[in-house]
């Protein structure tokens, strides 16, 4: 394993899991089963985003850029599964803490993830092009 896997990968997943069993232990939602749906929402979003993570490897970055375009994995059938798995992981945090205003930091996060995601995409279309577009037509977001 490369240095840089411990930094992508086991770190962000460490943290993540420090995170919803804090979130899962100071969470006093009225409603038992809310709380452990909240708990695989997040689960299954933490599980998508560091899978995701993995198989970008390098590729990875905060600021839209084109070093390689990945389609294998996760992103054969996803073209920004972090954004999606992240949705996850907030609306599970936001269900096993029982708190309204998380539900609306998730409606405004998603607008702002669709923008992002279509400001990639157009980063990626420039770069790639033809391969980018037969790309796009079969995978979802």
């Amino acid at each position: 394993m490369d240095r840089g896997a411990i930094w992508r990968v086991w770190l962000p997943l460490v943290a993540g899991l420090l995170a919803l069993g804090l979130i899962f232990h100071v969470g006093r939602g009225p409603h038992v089963l809310a709380h452990w749906i909240g708990l695989l929402l997040a689960l299954i979003g933490l599980t998508g985003v560091i899978v995701s993570r993995y198989t970008l490897g390098r590729s990875f970055s905060i600021v839209p850029k084109a070093t390689a375009l990945v389609t294998t994995g996760i992103y054969s059938r996803i073209r920004n599964p972090i954004y999606v798995f992240a949705m996850f992981f907030v609306a599970g945090a936001a269900l096993m803490l029982w708190r309204f205003e998380y539900l609306i930091i998730l409606l405004v996060l998603i607008p702002m993830q669709i923008i992002r995601a279509r400001r990639e995409a157009a980063v990626l279309e420039a770069k790639f092009g033809d391969a980018y577009r037969e790309y796009r037509k079969h995978t979802w977001f």
